[in-house]
């Protein structure tokens, strides 16, 4: 984890707690009672200062044995967030959430279908997010989230699935989770993004944000699991499929070794994938790739 600046402390300066008024540091101690109970799925919770990546964290500290199935780590602030890709971003101190969990889906669920977490992600989120900040972001396939500014579409956050192991060799998942709550426009790091605070959201308070976002999580990996990962039989595919911004519209899929693939987004298919009706004739499945939506037109 990136140490703090060294020199004297100062809770008022630019990595102190208290440098942003409006931006109020996350209460632990409250997150942990509220979160981390006797059968729940989170059993530790940690919310450090400043540190690179939460998921590159939890992913080290469960390879040493230091992260057991359950843990939930959150940064105050990241500067060296990742996305797909590997593209990284940063955002100013407590202006986001910005969250990594460590979860171990088998044996209950078959490896072939942990594909589906970004997206069982994606539809906890939105569903957290709209429970308590009474805006419903809309999901971009494969791990996008979305909300409405000044009429445009703008990019929320994003979730970014990682397959690990515990120390003992256990199959891991390591999810990361990043919202834009408190970005201001002057502090957007590119125009397409958003926030929670520019989208007009009557509640930006972290603590009952982050509070929501996990217990959504915890319940839709709970009823994913019991169905051994079946997105029907959970009622993953029909919540993914309703909350979609992608599906039902012309995109252009940049694929994974440089081929373009564009055509209108028609369903998701059993393995979470992205069913592509291309232009030239013929559906394609699409397991990742770098979706652009397209205007009516094209462009």
């Amino acid at each position: 984890m990136t140490p703090p600046p060294s020199g004297p402390y100062d809770p008022t300066g630019p990595s102190g707690p208290w440098s942003d008024l409006e931006r109020p540091p996350l209460n632990a101690a409250a997150l942990r009672r509220a979160l981390v109970t006797e059968d729940g799925l989170w059993t530790r919770l940690e919310v450090a200062g400043i540190t690179g990546s939460t998921n590159a964290d939890l992913r080290e500290r469960a390879r040493e044995g230091h992260a057991a199935a359950g843990s939930v780590l959150i940064a105050e602030e990241q500067t060296q967030g990742r996305g797909r890709l590997g593209r990284t971003w940063s955002a100013p101190a407590r202006s986001g959430l910005f969250c990594s969990v460590l979860l171990t889906p088998g044996p209950a669920v078959p490896g072939t279908r942990w594909g589906w977490l970004p997206l069982l992600a994606g539809v906890a989120v939105a569903d957290g997010v709209a429970r308590v900040a009474g805006v419903r972001p809309a999901l971009k396939w494969p791990n996008d989230l979305l909300v409405t500014v000044d009429g445009a579409e703008r990019k929320l956050g994003g979730i970014l699935a990682e397959r690990t192991a515990l120390a003992d060799g256990t199959a891991a998942v390591v999810l990361g989770m990043g919202i834009n709550v408190s970005l201001r426009a002057a502090e957007l790091p590119v125009p397409e993004a958003g926030s929670l605070l520019l989208a007009g959201a009557p509640v930006t308070d972290r603590d009952p944000l982050l509070r929501a976002v996990l217990r959504s999580l915890a319940d839709w990996y709970g009823r994913w699991r019991t169905e051994a990962g079946d997105p029907a039989a959970s009622g993953l595919l029909e919540a993914y499929t309703a909350g979609c911004a992608t599906l039902g519209r012309r995109v252009r899929a940049l694929l994974p070794g440089g081929e373009e693939l564009r055509g209108e987004a028609v369903a998701l298919d059993g393995d979470g994938r992205l069913v592509i009706a291309a232009a030239g004739g013929g559906r394609q499945p699409v397991a990742a790739a770098d979706i652009v939506h397209l205007r009516p037109d094209g462009g």
